[in-house]
């Protein structure tokens, strides 16, 4: 799952990725709208996390550009936006929900009531009301990072969880190498050219050969519950 913080207090964005990146969040942060809109109109992200107040404008501009953005390709228009602001009126947090916003949270906030919000929000984006993801006899739980095959713990690495959830939560769509790269992995971050093929690998070994298949020359896919 990957991020945008936009915001020009380093405190903050240093603190949320820290936070986020501790549950798995890939984050990348910006200071300002022209870098934000950016980086939406290079990346796709799962979710953006919004300033009102920036240095070259308001936050609710961008938020209204995203939302006006033509579907189909980058930016996309349906990316969950969490504003985060020190404006608490009722009239801020009305004109930002009406704009589009998918919630809002007043600052000074507690960095982890805004992963459990963030969380809320992904759920929501796709179609979920259960927080846990159930597929046959796995069952995936976001929050509390654990997995369980038959009611038993499994070990996975913090890469292999991040793989194993992208491509739950796109099932039964087939992802390429570099969607699921996108969706892990932050600016500036190195990896190998095989790496997601390694994590795939051990996750069959770890969940079963059947569970995350290959359409050949595409990438990879969980298929639909009972259809594997």
């Amino acid at each position: 799952m990957r991020a945008l913080v936009v915001e020009d207090d380093p405190g903050i964005s240093s603190g949320l990725a820290l936070t986020l990146g501790q549950q798995g969040w890939a984050v990348d942060c910006v200071d300002a709208l022209a870098p934000a809109w950016a980086a939406l109109r290079a990346e796709p992200f799962d979710a953006v996390l919004l300033d009102l107040g920036l240095p070259d404008g308001d936050g609710a501009t961008l938020l209204q550009q995203l939302r006006h953005a033509a579907p189909g390709r980058l930016p996309d228009p349906a990316t969950p936006v969490l504003i985060m602001t020190a404006r608490d009126q009722v009239a801020a947090r009305i004109d930002a929900l009406d704009t589009g916003a998918d919630d809002y949270l007043t600052k000074p906030f507690d960095a982890h009531e805004l992963a459990a919000r963030l969380r809320a929000v992904r759920r929501r984006a796709a179609g979920r009301s259960q927080p846990q993801l159930r597929h046959g006899r796995l069952v995936v739980d976001p929050a509390a990072r654990q997995v369980r095959l038959d009611g038993q713990p499994v070990e996975l690495s913090a890469r292999e969880f991040g793989v194993l959830l992208t491509l739950l939560e796109a099932s039964p769509r087939v992802l390429s190498r570099q969607q699921i790269e996108a969706s892990l992995y932050h600016w500036g971050q190195v990896l190998e050219s095989n790496a997601i093929e390694v994590h795939v690998h051990r996750l069959r070994r770890k969940l079963g050969e059947g569970l995350i298949q290959t359409m050949r020359g595409v990438g990879y896919f969980v298929p639909e519950d009972g259809a594997a």
